[in-house]
């Protein structure tokens, strides 16, 4: 299972928000390359990033903060963040990114996804972001009534190389992964899953990776790492065994 320490920017700085809300953001730096590097000497060869403002505005507002990672992090770098047109999706992997996470645009216009995902093989990630059970879109902003089960199949066939499942109620909050409904998803479609929101320790990477067998690939950590309460290099070695 693929541990990935997460960047999220605002602003140009790095943060956590809690619930999704850019109101109750954290700065934890302001040197998001810098940090990339501190990943990178911890054992991390993936890292997810987020353009925050980008998400609302649906389109890149942190290129420089993503463009100085992508430069300074020798491994693979995932990236989300108001990505919604070909244009953008293709000039991310002309720049060397690894995966582009495409959340809104897989809800409104899931063709447009799968046309992406099928010129990007293995490129292309969607997010399914839930609320209750109900897919959220917008940066988290507006909630809808496709329940996430339901969007995660439209993706089936597709070709996409995973789907990232947040629970944003446990997002930046240090709850605990929502292992149950994490688990459940990954259970009931053929695409891989990465684990988002919530994880607080050891013990979510642990019996997430006890999940692999049902397609568990990976999991998504922020504030645990930047406040101490989970080491990276041990987490990246549990995961591995």
């Amino acid at each position: 299972m693929i541990v990935f320490p997460a960047i999220d920017l605002k602003g140009g700085q790095v943060v956590r928000l809690a619930e999704g809300d850019m109101a109750r953001a954290t700065v934890y730096g302001d040197n998001p390359a810098a940090q990339a590097l501190i990943f990178a000497e911890a054992g991390a060869e993936h890292l997810h990033v987020v353009d925050l403002d980008g998400s609302f505005a649906g389109r890149a507002e942190n290129r420089e903060a993503v463009e100085a990672i992508l430069a300074a992090f020798p491994g693979y770098v995932q990236l989300g963040g108001g990505i919604r047109t070909r244009e953008a999706v293709a000039g991310w992997f002309d720049l060397g990114v690894a995966r582009v996470v495409m959340g809104s645009a897989a809800l409104k216009d899931p063709e447009f996804v799968k046309d992406m995902a099928k010129e990007f093989p293995g490129g292309i990630v969607v997010a399914v972001d839930a609320k209750d059970g109900m897919v959220a879109t917008e940066g988290w902003a507006e909630v809808s009534d496709v329940p996430v089960v339901d969007l995660a199949r439209r993706f089936e066939d597709a070709g996409v190389a995973s789907l990232l499942f947040t629970d944003i109620g446990r997002d930046g909050l240090l709850k605990g992964a929502n292992i149950e409904a994490t688990v459940d998803l990954a259970r009931r479609v053929d695409i891989p899953v990465i684990a988002s929101g919530g994880v607080k320790g050891l013990d979510d990477i642990r019996l997430l990776a006890l999940h692999s067998v049902d397609g568990i690939e990976g999991v998504i950590t922020g504030r645990a790492i930047y406040e101490g309460k989970l080491d990276l290099a041990t987490a990246i070695a549990m995961a591995a065994r």
